[in-house]
């Protein structure tokens, strides 16, 4: 059966470099979808599978019930799908104006799109979500961890990450442990509900091959980057994407399942009591 598999926010970037690299690796029957809440013109290079764009903005609540339709009535289900897409901000933006965005793109749409696509996974099948090593536990005060350790739905994970939110729109959170930095949580809260979602099925997809996993790429050369740290020796978006799409191409590590990984390697959860 050939193989179908799907990026989001893959318009420029990091994204981008995942659809080039899955349409070179995979075969020439198989498709990659190119998604975006924008299309236009894009670079790919010599490619061997079909590439497609479809327009998917995660924003929208109704997107990915819509997409994963699209993908099931077209192919009746999915091998490989990179939940990409995000909001990125800057060290002036008011975390209590953009917060609210901010996490719709971020947060919630990825939830949506797990809970969408999960059921379209096929025997084999790669359900990645791209995180960062700021998704550890440990980056969060102690005080914080009950927010986010031990959940076990994705309804869970989203009441948490509404909390948070409105904590940060009315400016509560100011006033208690939360970081200051938005990034921190939503992507605590984004592997959160990878392993909520691992909870769920673990036994079933790793007698299946699948694997449902957060992955880091590490910093990566961007402009996005460029405004908060010095990326001037970090790796493009197309050398990061080679070890995403090892994690999505190669053998099952039953290691990697439920877990954020980075080169291969996982990062732990939690290290400190609390």
């Amino acid at each position: 059966m050939s193989k179908v598999a799907l990026v989001t926010g893959a318009a420029q970037g990091l994204g981008l470099a995942l659809v080039a690299g899955l349409a070179r690796r995979l075969d020439p029957d198989d498709t990659v979808y190119l998604t975006s809440r924008r299309l236009g013109e894009v670079a790919l290079g010599p490619v061997r599978a079909e590439v497609r764009t479809e327009l998917l903005d995660v924003a929208d609540p109704d997107a990915a019930r819509r997409t994963a339709a699209l993908i099931a009535d077209r192919h009746g289900g999915i091998d490989i799908l990179f939940s990409n897409a995000h909001m990125r901000t800057g060290p002036t933006d008011d975390d209590r104006a953009i917060i609210r965005d901010y996490v719709e793109v971020n947060n919630l749409g990825p939830t949506r799109l797990l809970r969408e696509f999960a059921p379209l996974l096929r025997d084999g099948g790669r359900l990645i979500v791209v995180a960062s090593s700021f998704g550890s536990l440990d980056h969060l005060a102690p005080s914080l961890h009950h927010h986010f350790d031990d959940l076990t739905t994705l309804d869970q994970v989203d009441a948490a990450v509404i909390a948070w939110r409105d904590a940060v729109a009315d400016g509560s959170a100011r006033a208690s442990a939360w970081p200051t930095f938005a990034n921190i949580p939503s992507k605590i809260a984004g592997v959160a509900a990878v392993r909520a979602l691992a909870h769920q099925r673990r036994d079933t997809d790793l007698d299946r091959g699948v694997l449902v996993a957060a992955v880091c790429p590490g910093m990566i050369n961007t402009p996005a980057s460029a405004a908060w740290w010095d990326v001037s020796t970090a790796p493009s978006p197309a050398e990061a994407a080679v070890a995403l799409l090892d994690l999505a191409l190669d053998p099952v590590n039953p290691d990697h399942y439920g877990q954020l990984v980075r080169a291969g390697e996982v990062i732990a959860w939690r290290t400190t009591v609390g």
